[in-house]
């Protein structure tokens, strides 16, 4: 098995999955996505990848195995997901960069991919200059989430304290979360554990509502509209 990192870029950007791939509900403001087909929808997401990378650089990564996509992560400046406005904790701090979702393939879980991948985005951000990471967390992923406007790939905040993030946004919901880079690079083992469990359980989703990375076979997801994957996110 020979496993790698990609930058997200123009070449790369076909190898997201769906709904991620045609989903721009963190790229454009609220509601203007809901609109478009998806196929204008997987366009649009390109020239908003084009303008990052032009502005800033890559906005993600993806881990393969064997050449063949195996999970992403999602992030870019704050300035850049007007998408993140939504949040009773916005907004995100102007040193951090924005994770809005990270995912490992159900048919790749138990190999590790999940600690590969955020070490991988760790060490990149970090030569990049980034001062930390921040990511809006679902507190409770068993409970209906009530406000529709918000995305289906949260990452649950639980998970979230567990690798290394603190809260600096406190909310009952909806948290805001902080990854401080300088104190990063190294995993223990109870944070590789967590990120297996995190990136490897995901919900198969309804016809219309994609799943929430990191949730139970419980959760209510029916009443949440299109995903805003980039974390499945």
């Amino acid at each position: 098995m020979t496993r790698a990192l990609v930058p997200l870029s123009m070449s790369s950007v076909s190898d997201l999955p769906e709904p991620c791939r045609s989903c721009v509900a963190w790229e454009l403001p609220h509601g203007e996505g809901e609109r478009l087909e998806s196929g204008d929808r997987a366009f649009e997401k390109e020239v908003w990848l084009s303008g990052v990378m032009l502005t800033w650089g890559s906005a993600g990564q993806l881990v393969t195995v064997d050449d063949k996509p195996a999970g992403f992560a999602l992030f870019a400046p704050p300035t850049a997901v007007p998408g993140a406005t939504d949040f009773p904790t916005s907004p995100v701090s102007p040193d951090a960069v924005l994770l809005t979702v990270a995912r490992i393939l159900p048919e790749y879980a138990g190999q590790g991919l999940a600690r590969y991948l955020m070490t991988g985005v760790i060490a990149g951000l970090t030569r990049r200059g980034v001062r930390a990471i921040e990511a809006f967390g679902v507190e409770d992923t068993r409970r209906s989430l009530r406000r529709p406007k918000h995305p289906t790939c949260l990452l649950p905040a639980p998970f979230l304290r567990t690798i290394g993030f603190t809260d600096v946004a406190p909310h009952h919901r909806y948290p805001r979360l902080r990854f401080e880079l300088a104190s990063g690079l190294g995993w223990k083992a109870e944070v590789e554990e967590a990120l297996d469990k995190l990136f490897n359980v995901i919900v198969v989703p309804s016809p219309t509502v994609p799943a929430l990375a990191g949730a139970t076979a419980r959760t209510p997801t029916a009443r949440i509209p299109a995903c805003r994957e980039v974390g499945g996110r």
